[in-house]
C-alpha cells in the first residue's frame, strides 16, 4: 500500500517538476486554440466529433479547472465555466490565456498542506491535490493534439507545439527568400 504523500513531496513536484512545464504547455494551448479561423469553427471530421469550437471550449475550460481544483480543493464539474459572450476562438484563446495567467500565479502560492488535500474526482476516485495537475495536462494534451488535426483541414497553418511545424518551417523560408 503506497504511504500517503507528504508536504514536501508535493511542493517538490509543483515548484521543481510541474510549474515550468505548465508554463509552456498553456502557451501551446493558446496557440492552438488560437490557429482555429472563427469561419470554419463548426468543422468536424465526423458526425460523433466534437466540432472545432466544442474542442476549443472544452480545451480552455478544462485546463483551467484542473489548475482551480488545485487551488480550491475541489473538482468542479459545473459546465458553464466561459462566459457566454466569449465566443470566437480568438476570444476564448485570450480568456484561456488571462484564466491561466491567474491561475498559475495562484498556484505559485500554495502551501504543502493545499498541494496534499485530498480531491474527489467525479465520485471515481481521490488524490492528492497536486496530482490532478499532471492529469489536467495530459487531457489538455490529448484534446490539443486532436484539435491540431483538424487545422489544415480547415484551411488553417499549424502553429509549432513541440519544435517547429511543417507550416511554421515553410514561413521562415518564405520571409528569406
Amino acid at each position: 500500500m503506497p504511504q500517503p504523500m507528504t508536504t514536501d513531496q508535493a511542493t517538490f513536484m509543483l515548484q521543481d517538476l510541474y510549474l515550468g512545464t505548465l508554463k509552456t504547455e498553456s502557451r501551446t494551448t493558446k496557440k492552438i486554440l488560437a490557429a482555429v479561423p472563427a469561419d470554419k469553427s463548426d468543422y468536424r471530421p465526423d458526425a460523433i466529433s466534437k466540432s472545432a469550437i466544442e474542442l476549443v471550449r472544452h480545451i480552455a475550460a478544462a485546463d483551467n479547472r484542473f489548475v482551480e481544483s488545485v487551488i480550491t480543493g475541489v473538482f468542479d464539474t459545473n459546465p458553464a465555466m466561459i462566459p457566454d459572450n466569449v465566443k470566437t476562438p480568438a476570444e476564448i484563446a485570450s480568456w484561456y490565456e488571462q484564466r491561466y495567467a491567474k491561475n498559475f500565479d495562484a498556484l505559485t502560492k500554495l502551501t504543502g498542506e493545499q498541494l496534499v488535500k485530498i480531491v474527489d474526482f467525479r465520485g471515481m476516485f481521490q488524490r492528492p491535490a497536486v496530482t490532478f495537475l499532471m492529469m489536467g495536462l495530459h487531457h489538455t494534451v490529448h484534446h490539443r493534439g486532436q484539435l491540431s488535426s483538424y487545422l489544415r483541414c480547415m484551411g488553417a497553418k499549424v502553429p509549432s507545439i513541440y519544435g517547429e511545424s511543417y507550416d511554421d518551417a515553410q514561413a521562415r523560408k518564405a520571409t528569406r527568400a
